[in-house]
């Protein structure tokens, strides 16, 4: 099994991730999780933090003279903004300061659709900021760090994990075909990660009316998955169905409120003829047991299991929570109406949400790679998984 944690705070000292069961022997440098951290911070509409903070990773444990060892890896990503927060987020109490008093800074005007009233309530703080600080999106640094690892891992076995953005702010952009073969060359070069260049020029523009008026806007991307093998997660229990996996983390992402496999929702307005992918005959396609699907609509996945097609995975993200120019909410201090807090944020995120979705896929494909192929060290699990496709290729039209 393949899992991690995540450990820290938006404006605390650092952010923590440790990830179990990476076999031993994975080459693995500091620029393979900065590069994807570097990724994250990318995209138009971003607000002031991506230009304070430039992640890089340290290695705390895990990794010995650039290849894995097999143990727990533990890894820091240190917040530059520390040095500006510290009286506010010093874990420690300060000289003479009594029992939840408050500090600088404190919330107590909740904002709409985010964590902090419910968490505050939930949790019985007085100060909402003990909830905001680790709901913020800001957590998925670490995320993001334990998820290049296990692109690592899978790019061994020829294994692509691409994204971009397919509609930002009421604006689609025209999907390209074919797709470029590698998407995130093409996607990165955008400051949207789009691939539409007519729709990326309405999208800024959009963002910038937005921005003046102290809203925020919301969108959609696309993952993209290529060099799966068939046989990836299982039929036979609930919690074992790749789409339930895949689902289940890419609805962990804050402000994500939706996720398509395939032609997701389209497939219920639509006759059976018109959805489930016909098969035929492709001698030579190992991955997917010589067969092909004449088309993808069921993307990649069938019965809870890869086909051997390319993964498609749409995810829809909600506009942040926090308005420049503030929604109504009540101020938990005084009972009364109020304005909500106006925290430091983006006018959107969604071309770092794409990059923030390809490492939630990652983590849970890398997972079902363990599961399926095993193995202590990325040789045993390369035998494994050679093993399988030379199985599988003497099966039909091998």
């Amino acid at each position: 099994m393949i899992r991690f944690t995540t450990a820290g705070e938006s404006h605390g000292q650092a952010l923590v991730s440790i990830l179990e069961g990476v076999p031993a022997g994975l080459p693995l440098l500091a620029a393979d999780v900065n590069a994807q951290l570097a990724r994250r911070q990318q995209g138009y509409g971003r607000g002031r933090r991506m230009q304070i903070e430039q992640d890089t990773v340290e290695f705390l444990a895990g990794v010995r003279a650039g290849e894995t060892i097999g143990a727990p890896i533990a890894m820091l990503v240190r917040n530059r903004d520390w040095t500006n927060w510290q009286e506010i987020m010093d874990p420690a109490p300060r000289e003479g300061e009594q029992p939840h008093a408050q500090r600088k800074r404190a919330v107590t005007r909740p904002r709409p659709g985010h964590a902090d009233l419910t968490g505050l309530l939930k949790y019985d703080r007085d100060d909402a900021r003990d909830i905001l600080e680790r709901a913020s999106a800001r957590e998925t640094t670490a995320r993001v760090a334990a998820a290049a690892v296990c692109r690592r891992l899978l790019a061994e076995f020829g294994v692509r994990i691409g994204s971009h953005v397919a509609h930002l702010g009421g604006i689609d952009a025209r999907r390209p075909d074919p797709m470029p073969e590698d998407v995130n060359a093409a996607a990165d070069a955008s400051p949207l990660r789009t691939l539409d260049a007519e729709a990326e020029a309405a999208m800024i523009a959009r963002i910038d009316e937005v921005k003046r008026a102290g809203n925020t806007l919301g969108g959609i991307c696309e993952v993209v998955v290529d060099g799966l093998p068939v046989g990836l997660g299982a039929h036979v229990s609930w919690d074992r169905k790749l789409d339930a996996r895949i689902g289940a983390a890419i609805m962990s992402i804050p402000a994500v409120k939706g996720v398509e496999i395939g032609i997701g929702f389209q497939a219920a307005r639509l006759t059976g003829a018109e959805v489930h992918d016909e098969i035929e005959l492709a001698p030579g396609r190992t991955r997917a047991g010589n067969v092909r699907r004449r088309t993808n609509r069921a993307g990649g996945l069938e019965g809870g299991m890869t086909s051997g097609e390319p993964l498609v995975v749409r995810v829809a993200m909600k506009p942040i929570s926090t308005l420049m120019r503030p929604l109504a909410t009540v101020d938990v201090a005084t009972g009364e109406s109020a304005a909500a807090v106006a925290e430091r944020s983006d006018v959107t995120a969604v071309p770092a949400m794409g990059v923030i979705a390809e490492g939630m896929l990652a983590l849970v494909l890398a997972d079902a790679f363990a599961e399926k192929f095993g193995g202590d060290s990325l040789e045993e699990m390369r035998r494994n998984h050679d093993a399988y496709l030379s199985h599988i290729a003497r099966r039909l039209g091998g």
